[in-house]
């Protein structure tokens, strides 16, 4: 009762508050994250103390929040899965290598911006506030981009164009990328800390990760299309397309060693692979993405209120997490709209594709909270401060970075203000409901 009480309340207050702050025109990715900021543990979970009718209605603690982890893990395997719908061959052939270039190169250069800003914070203050470690760590967190927000954006406005068409496939490339940078980085900085190399988790075990988890979204894709052959129904074939997703999911969290080897699977790399696959040989894939998509929605919404109600407020009393952070996002901002600038012309992309690229490149939230969790787990008092000085970028990122990225998309004509034609039909539309 409690959880699907917790549920509930999450997608009301969401979509409530896109209603109030309809007048800002604020992408609904930024009101939902508002929604989950207020009903978190540390706004109106604070008060449950106090008034007790509040209980139902907000999330009291972090671990009440943890609850409904498993739907930001169904969630962010439908986002994937949207985004491998991406990388249509037809399509690819005309962007795959301005993708491939503009993927990896912008990713290298927030790492390198990064980087550079907070070794040289540890040079000049010392490891009191900084260590040369934890600098590595979170210059390979820089890499990452939230794909969720990105598309969330993309799909309210109906975004279409140049920018719009590069820009996803090279939200999927980024997190790759970003898996490999993160795992050779963590690698080093083990290094320094213990004083012993260890190559296997260095080069190898990201390497088998990534391997493994494309074919195995590869082996589900086949499958898929196969299956759906089996039926005629439109509404069958969708309940098979989102169980398969969830199945994809589920098997992505199986985690084995093999003597000194590590084999894990990524559960963004494995759904964009189950989409990829899908949509380049079931030719009903464009059709049946379209209802998943509708169907998804209150899934997302939800997605997006759990993870404003897990970024933690507190970090803001740290004076100086705060300035650390503050660096962190200056110099991964600089790097992500450098590295797209210079990469875009070099592959002689449109001016508007090489002036507004990076600035949707800035939202940041999943893979980069799964990164610094992971360093926290296994750096103990080292990871503490990576966790945090991540957890505040991600906060001022989630509430920005959408706004920044609807804002870009505009100005370079992607997404197309409403005609007088389509403002006079809704408003005569409901003019009629309420009569």
């Amino acid at each position: 009762m409690a959880i699907l009480i917790s549920v509930s309340v999450a997608l009301l207050a969401g979509l409530l508050m896109t209603r109030v702050l309809k007048p800002l025109k604020l992408p609904d990715v930024t009101a939902y994250l508002l929604a989950g900021v207020l009903v978190g543990p540390f706004c109106l979970g604070r008060l449950n103390k106090f008034f007790d009718l509040l209980q139902d209605f907000s999330f009291d603690s972090v671990e009440s929040v943890e609850t409904l982890s498993l739907i930001s893990s169904v969630a962010l395997g439908f986002i994937a899965f949207s985004i491998g719908n991406e990388f249509r061959l037809e399509e690819l052939k005309h962007i795959g290598r301005q993708a491939v270039v503009v993927g990896i190169f912008q990713a290298l250069v927030a790492t390198l911006f990064v980087d550079a800003a907070l070794l040289g914070l540890y040079f000049t203050f010392g490891k009191d506030l900084i260590s040369a470690p934890q600098a590595i760590i979170l210059g390979a967190i820089a890499t990452a981009t939230a794909p969720a927000a990105t598309l969330m954006v993309v799909r309210q406005y109906k975004a279409k164009g140049p920018v719009t068409d590069l820009l996803l496939p090279v939200v999927a490339l980024d997190d790759a990328v970003g898996l490999i940078v993160f795992a050779v980085s963590f690698g080093i900085a083990r290094t320094l800390i213990s004083g012993t190399t260890d190559l296997v988790s260095i080069i190898l075990n990201p390497l088998i990760e990534i391997f493994a988890s494309l074919v195995l979204g590869a082996v589900m894709g086949w499958l898929l299309t196969q299956l759906e052959k089996l039926f005629h129904s439109n509404t069958n074939r969708l309940s098979m397309t989102i169980a398969f997703v969830f199945l994809t999911v589920s098997l992505s969290m199986l985690k084995f060693d093999v003597g000194p080897v590590h084999i894990g699977f990524s559960s963004l790399l494995v759904c964009m692979m189950l989409g990829t696959v899908f949509c380049n040989t079931c030719p009903l894939s464009e059709d049946l993405m379209e209802k998943s998509d509708r169907w998804t929605a209150p899934l997302f919404a939800l997605f997006f209120v759990i993870s404003g109600a897990e970024l933690d407020l507190g970090v803001f009393a740290n004076i100086a997490i705060v300035g650390v952070g503050v660096v962190y996002i200056l110099f991964r901002s600089a790097g992500k709209i450098a590295g797209s600038y210079i990469s875009t012309k070099w592959t002689h992309c449109p001016p508007a594709t090489c002036k507004y690229l990076g600035i949707t490149l800035l939202p940041q939230a999943g893979v980069a909270l799964g990164m610094c969790t992971l360093a926290a787990k296994e750096l103990g008092a080292e990871g503490s401060l990576i966790r945090n000085i991540t957890l505040f970028a991600v906060l001022v990122y989630e509430l920005i970075g959408p706004m920044m990225t609807k804002w870009a998309l505009t100005k370079a004509g992607d997404i197309q203000p409403m005609s007088e034609e389509v403002k006079n039909r809704r408003k005569i539309k409901l003019e009629n409901v309420n009569k």
